[in-house]
């Protein structure tokens, strides 16, 4: 098997294991895993309009509403009127703590934590690199493959 053959499994094998973490973490929580990236979503951008929550989950209009309405019901976001803006309501993450995600994510967290201690300062200098260009990367074929025609 060629090194690139081989890279391509052993990346393949990893990304399987990363989506089944986060169902896996989804379910302990009672959460559709969907909802729990949307969540994920929310917290990195502080607040979203239910609009732009479509757009980053990928999510209906109408879905990412009944998304909105689990996840208020739940006390974890709340709609506000936006402050720039008051005809517009947007979305922002509650109480997440009520939730106990570092709880459920510890072991995980502790396991890669102890994988990161074994590097040196420029390992980890380049997986941090390879880290951001990857999410842009995953978001420019994300966008690409969006505007395919179906």
């Amino acid at each position: 098997m060629s090194s690139a053959a081989k890279l391509h499994d052993v990346y393949r094998h990893y990304l399987d294991a990363v989506v089944l973490h986060g169902q896996a973490t989804a379910q302990a929580l009672g959460m559709h895993a969907t909802d729990l990236y949307a969540l994920s979503v929310l917290q990195y951008a502080g607040r979203l309009t239910s609009g732009e929550i479509a757009e980053r989950t990928g999510l209906t209009t109408g879905a990412a509403t009944r998304l909105i309405d689990r996840l208020e019901s739940r006390g974890l976001v709340r709609r506000v009127v936006d402050p720039a803006d008051r005809r517009k309501v947007v979305v922002e993450p509650a109480d997440v703590t009520a939730l106990e995600i570092d709880e459920v994510v510890g072991p995980a967290r502790r396991r890669l934590g102890e994988i990161f201690a074994g590097f040196d300062a420029a390992q980890l200098d380049v997986l941090s690199a390879y880290f951001l260009q990857a999410t842009a990367a995953y978001q420019a074929a994300t966008e690409e493959v969006r505007q395919q025609p179906r």
